[in-house]
């Protein structure tokens, strides 16, 4: 099966699902207060979690690790990636783990990321793909909005799908990595997060609203004392196309050291790959 770029898009790629084909697949006080007394903070649970977004555009910038779970027909893999992530440039980069093959073969070379508005870089893709190459996937394009399809989700709209949040509930404090958090557990909806997301996300989010099986999200959000998400786990849904049976998958992303340097830059146009992309 080969599958085609042109004008730097590459139709229907997905790393998560596509570039793991052979795996059997086939193919993210609060910022507006709200004292926190040891009980539950202050302010209604949604109106918290629509906000969360915000608070990491003024944390500015951190480090992520991220955690891609799949499971159908009783297979199940995770990939895994960490990096860094601008939340005012809308920028990051990820080193993504591929796990082994069914053989047991060495694990893949790691794949980088580069996360920006509206595009998805890739090198290290493989499928014939040169090795000093990038490959540019538009997002806006993806049927998952990009919420699975590298790998990874990226850090901001995961926190984005939470303003779509439509009920929640304070769980208890508890601890992520040493912090200090309030956990909420809730469900979001993808068309509502993508009206009210950030103009870069709007279009990936609608996509996903559209694609995925059902546009309802489970979810369990950590926020720390100033409202920033320092944990967050996604469940999604949807049908890869080759099979009736939707995927499952869990999605997390870990936040912290905010404010850590994140100097991402995207490569120039001739470092971009136009050529055939087989699936692997």
């Amino acid at each position: 099966m080969v599958r085609r770029q042109q004008h730097g898009r590459m139709d229907g790629v997905m790393v998560a699902v596509g570039a793991v084909g052979c795996l059997g697949f086939g193919a993210v006080a609060c910022a507006s207060g709200g004292a926190v007394t040891g009980g539950a903070p202050a302010g209604d649970p949604v109106r918290v979690l629509h906000r969360a977004a915000d608070a990491l555009v003024a944390a500015g910038s951190s480090k992520a690790t991220t955690s891609l779970e799949m499971a159908t027909g009783g297979t199940r893999v995770t990939i895994r990636g960490e990096g860094v992530y601008d939340y005012r440039k809308r920028l990051g980069r990820l080193r993504v783990l591929l796990p082994q093959d069914p053989a047991g073969a060495a694990a893949r070379r790691p794949i980088t990321e580069l996360l920006a508005p509206g595009a998805l870089f890739m090198k290290n893709r493989g499928a014939g793909v040169p090795a000093d190459k990038w490959v540019r996937v538009d997002t806006g394009t993806l049927s998952d909005g990009n919420l699975v399809t590298g790998g990874a989700t990226d850090p901001f709209a995961a926190a984005e799908v939470l303003r779509g949040t439509r009920s929640a509930r304070f769980v208890g404090r508890t601890e992520v990595a040493g912090t200090g958090v309030r956990h909420y557990r809730g469900t979001a909806d993808l068309g509502k997060a993508a009206r009210a997301a950030s103009e870069a996300n709007r279009g990936p989010l609608g996509a996903a609203a559209s694609g995925f099986a059902t546009a309802r999200v489970p979810f369990d959000a950590y926020l720390d004392d100033r409202g920033r998400i320092r944990k967050v786990r996604h469940r999604f849904s949807f049908v890869n196309g080759r099979q009736d049976v939707p995927v499952e998958v869990a999605s997390t992303t870990l936040l912290y050291d905010f404010g850590t340097p994140a100097d991402v830059r995207l490569p120039e146009g001739g470092d971009i790959y136009a050529g055939r992309i087989a699936a692997e």
